[in-house]
């Protein structure tokens, strides 16, 4: 029997748990996992959420609180730089956030995923819409370390700067100030909104209006220098070739 590497599950299916169930228009969730991992991999950024729990009073040791709003449980929600290794999903950041220090200590987690690909215009306002392809990712993270770490920075890199192999690695400085979690791609809900077009009351239709889909491209601008930039050198020509539809 082979063992996975550090923070990484064996590949297995999906686990269907009711949490993970679209309730609201369940037509639209997909359990393909296929669809699952090109939305993960045309990701730059995650939303990934952890709850604080309430501070105890002074001399309770119960975590009992007096029901003061400040005293209640903090979910806190931020925006994290992500890569899908496998069948993982790796998050990066900063040693002193309290929220990587909870996700790093087990905290339950979910991470969210989305790409907005266009508005959908009725000819109400009630049923004007979106088209988007959104995903959640629940469970608890491990903390990497060692060689584990240094391999997942590696993977963080080549995700979101492809291409790029002429930077310098961290420091050994810069690699204890940055926590890398291992999020294990076992718990998901994928949600995709793609139709064709709106969906008006059929007394809207002969409203003399405009109705339809306005996309939503997402591109690479052209490359800005540094304002401290000291040698006459062009951008990296890796980026041209960096994948569109990115976000």
């Amino acid at each position: 029997m082979t063992t996975a590497p550090e923070g990484r599950p064996p590949r297995g299916r999906r686990r269907d748990v009711a949490r993970t169930d679209v309730r609201r228009v369940p037509e639209k969730q997909v359990r393909d996992r296929t669809a699952l991992d090109a939305l993960l991999d045309a990701a730059l950024v995650a939303h990934v959420a952890v709850v604080e729990p309430a501070p105890a009073p002074d001399g309770a040791t119960d975590g009992s609180t007096d029901g003061a709003p400040d005293d209640a449980p903090q979910p806190f929600v931020v925006p994290v730089g992500v890569a899908r290794d496998g069948d993982r999903l790796l998050l990066h950041g900063s040693t002193a956030s309290r929220v990587f220090r909870a996700l790093a200590s087990g905290a339950p987690t979910c991470a969210t995923v989305t790409i907005l690909d266009g508005v959908v215009l009725a000819r109400s306002q009630f049923e004007s819409s979106m088209s988007y392809r959104s995903a959640m990712v629940l469970g608890r993270c491990t903390e990497l370390a060692g060689e584990a770490k240094e391999q997942a920075l590696d993977v963080l890199a080549q995700r979101l700067l492809p291409g790029v192999d002429d930077r310098r690695t961290p420091t050994r400085k810069e690699l204890a100030a940055t926590s890398v979690l291992a999020l294990p791609i076992e718990e998901w809900s994928l949600k995709v909104s793609d139709k064709p077009g709106p969906e008006d009351d059929p007394a809207d239709v002969d409203r003399p209006v405009w109705a339809g889909i306005v996309p939503l491209r997402h591109v690479w601008g052209t490359p800005v220098d540094a304002p401290d930039l000291t040698h006459d050198l062009p951008p990296h020509p890796a980026i041209a070739d960096w994948p569109q539809g990115r976000t």
